[in-house]
């Protein structure tokens, strides 16, 4: 088992790199939450399936996915670690 967290909070993904595959609707509705000071916080890349953006509210105390039609959907089915 390995002991190092392999999660480093301290870089910074390109925000290109976290917008890549994403659909327009996707996009559009980011925009909008970016307003509202959501952020993205990183896409979940499973094998084979589409992205999947995670975005975060303002506190970092809720989270929900973006679906690839643009909604929200904050009861995902996995949860964040802290």
């Amino acid at each position: 088992m390995v002991d190092r967290e392999r999660r480093n909070s301290d870089k910074k993904l390109n925000a290109a790199e976290l917008r890549a595959g994403l659909t327009p609707a996707q996009l559009d509705a980011l925009t909008t939450l970016e307003f509202f000071r959501w952020e993205l916080r990183f896409v979940r890349r499973p094998l084979f399936q589409d992205p999947i953006p995670v975005v975060f509210n303002r506190d970092g105390k809720r989270y929900a996915v973006l679906e690839p039609d643009g909604s929200l959907n904050e009861n995902p089915g996995f949860k964040i670690r802290d």
